[in-house]
């Protein structure tokens, strides 16, 4: 009986850190961990964010099919992808009416102190500032939604939010390789305020093939729209208000 309590609280504090959806360290910093947009009485809104870029072989198309749509998402950037190759596409996103948040190629930034994070995140703002002309989004998306007490301690030093996603939201498809066959499944699970993740990059290889973003993109919108939804795109630390920005307005 002692092992199997030993066993329950060692699983239940791997699932604080590690699950992707709200679980119990959510709770401890509820002001600082957002899953799930707020939604009111307006037109029921759906959250396209995208993971892992710039991916030169894939972003650009990806913006194409946004563009086309007419749709804002938000793009959460790993900084070791942006370099001289990458940095029109950054502004390109930017200028697009998209915004832009801040990712991780690692897990280890759960383990940074809070102070060492902050210093780093705002680094990393400056430096797509720099690029783009305006600040990103004051939100952080971390490595494979692996967080900590001190991440969100560090995030707190910059009024900074933690984005997640909707359960079942995202384009992981167990063993079978990501493709448009995942449609259904999102525009089933899909609800009023959801944020939906697909990744148009990847955290290790930066010029990864990811036409599976491209073609669920492409699929997706029509499908969501003709349940009666429109697009936001993330904005602000607080996150009490989302924008439906740029030259897009979504229809």
């Amino acid at each position: 009986m002692v092992l199997l309590f030993i066993g329950l609280a060692v699983a239940i504090t791997a699932l604080a850190h590690t699950a992707p959806f709200p679980f119990a360290l959510d709770a401890l910093h509820a002001g600082r961990v957002t899953w799930r947009m707020p939604h009111g009485a307006g037109p029921p809104t759906i959250y396209l964010t995208y993971d892992d870029g710039p991916n030169p072989a894939a972003t650009p198309a990806l913006l194409d099919v946004l563009a086309a749509e007419r749709v804002p998402a938000t793009f959460f950037l790993i900084e070791r992808h942006i370099t001289e190759e990458t940095a029109p596409l950054v502004r390109r996103i930017s200028t697009e009416g998209h915004a832009i948040g801040l990712h991780s190629h690692t897990r280890k930034k759960m383990l940074m102190a809070p102070r060492a994070l902050a210093d780093t995140l705002t680094q990393f703002a400056t430096r797509l500032e720099a690029i783009t002309g305006r600040p990103p989004c004051r939100a952080f998306r971390p490595h494979a939604g692996w967080r900590s007490s001190s991440m969100l301690e560090g995030l707190e030093r910059i009024d900074y939010q933690m984005i997640g996603w909707g359960f079942m939201l995202w384009d992981f498809d167990l063993f079978r390789p990501r493709s448009v066959r995942i449609v259904p499944r999102l525009v089933r699970h899909a609800s009023p305020g959801d944020i939906i993740v697909i990744h148009d990059g990847h955290h290790v290889n930066p010029r990864a093939d990811r036409r599976h973003a491209i073609e669920v993109t492409r699929a997706l919108i029509p499908a969501l729209r003709a349940k009666g939804f429109q697009f936001g795109a993330i904005c602000d630390a607080a996150l009490g208000q989302a924008r439906h920005s740029g030259p897009f307005q979504s229809h």
